[in-house]
């Protein structure tokens, strides 16, 4: 990453003029600005956080960064954390970034150019070491749904890998050996570890795992809806299906029902994350429920914490995932 001195040099200005420039002080001429911003954009230099700070008071802001803020899993983790901010006096202001790295890291650099006095952060586009620069810059930033090692006190997330496992472990004890998966296609590591965890516990159990079981698809009902016309257009006699998460496997209940197979008698299905959905289908969803809303609340409160340099006592950073038996599974 680029230096002020630096971006002083590019601009042909003075690092004083330079600093100025970037921390929107008065009495700074327009022909500084311009060649200022010019080299920022030219060398990709980002304003480090704590030298804003000192120029400029808080908002008085908690900022968060979600995948796609229409979502229901990120409207109940903007809920939660909206409880939390309004509780302590702050409001939120909310980006989202649609796992992509270039708009990840424009909502963040809004983010910090609102002068939000913390952030929780979820991130599936930004490399590790950027995160980790950036941890290092703003005290009171949180990282939701990931772990990066080295700033493993900073990040709070799921063990995805378990929760797939215990979704597929179920439906083997229930006496299914021929079960498909529904996957997503975005390369986030939740979809790596979902399916992983899917693919261990069918050698765990002795049943020897097949690609032509498993289908891909954008993680949504119209994506879990046509990854199921895949399954089922192969022939392959499954009694079973695990999903990626809830709105997939509504997507693919829907469709097993209008082809006139019955769930849980002909086909059993289970879901991912416990979303409002799983309860208000039917049957109502069998699924393994991600705890959102408790992991958002634990990442604002620290977040808050550390913006006022508090001490933070951390419980834990990886939480547990459960089984929520309903009615969409049955014994084979």
């Amino acid at each position: 990453m680029a230096t002020i001195k630096e971006v002083a040099k590019e601009a042909g200005v003075s690092i004083a003029t330079t600093s100025r420039v970037i921390n929107n002080a008065p009495h700074t001429s327009e022909a500084a600005t311009v060649a200022v911003q010019a080299a920022m954009k030219k060398l990709g230099y980002r304003p480090n956080a704590n030298a804003r700070a000192l120029v400029s008071k808080s908002s008085n802001t908690v900022g968060i960064l979600v995948h796609d803020v229409s979502a229901p899993f990120f409207g109940a983790m903007v809920k939660a954390i909206d409880t939390i901010a309004a509780e302590q006096g702050k409001q939120i202001l909310i980006g989202s970034g649609y796992h992509d790295p270039i708009k990840e890291r424009n909502a963040i650099n809004l983010l910090i150019g609102s002068r939000c006095e913390s952030l929780v952060i979820h991130s599936k586009g930004l490399s590790d070491d950027e995160l980790t620069e950036l941890a290092e810059e703003i005290p009171g930033m949180m990282i939701i749904n990931r772990s990066v090692p080295a700033i493993a006190d900073r990040c709070i997330a799921l063990d995805n890998f378990k929760g797939s496992y215990l979704a597929t472990e179920f439906l083997i004890k229930n006496g299914h050996e021929k079960i498909g998966y529904i996957a997503s296609s975005h390369d986030i590591d939740d979809a790596h570890d979902r399916r992983d965890g899917y693919l261990a516990a069918l050698k765990d159990h002795g049943i020897e795992p097949n690609e032509e079981f498993i289908e891909y698809g954008e993680p949504d009902e119209i994506g879990g809806e046509q990854a199921m016309v895949n399954l089922l257009a192969k022939n392959l006699s499954i009694t079973a299906v695990a999903t990626y998460n809830d709105d997939m496997a509504a997507g693919c209940l829907a469709l097993i029902q209008e082809n006139g197979i019955r769930i849980p008698e002909d086909m059993s299905v289970i879901g991912f994350d416990d979303g409002l959905i799983a309860r208000f289908i039917y049957p109502r969803l069998t699924t393994i429920r991600y705890p959102i809303q408790v992991m958002a609340k634990q990442a604002v409160l620290e977040a808050l914490q550390r913006a006022s340099g508090k001490d933070v006592e951390r419980a834990q950073n990886l939480f547990a995932p459960i089984l929520v038996k309903r009615s969409s599974v049955s014994r084979r």
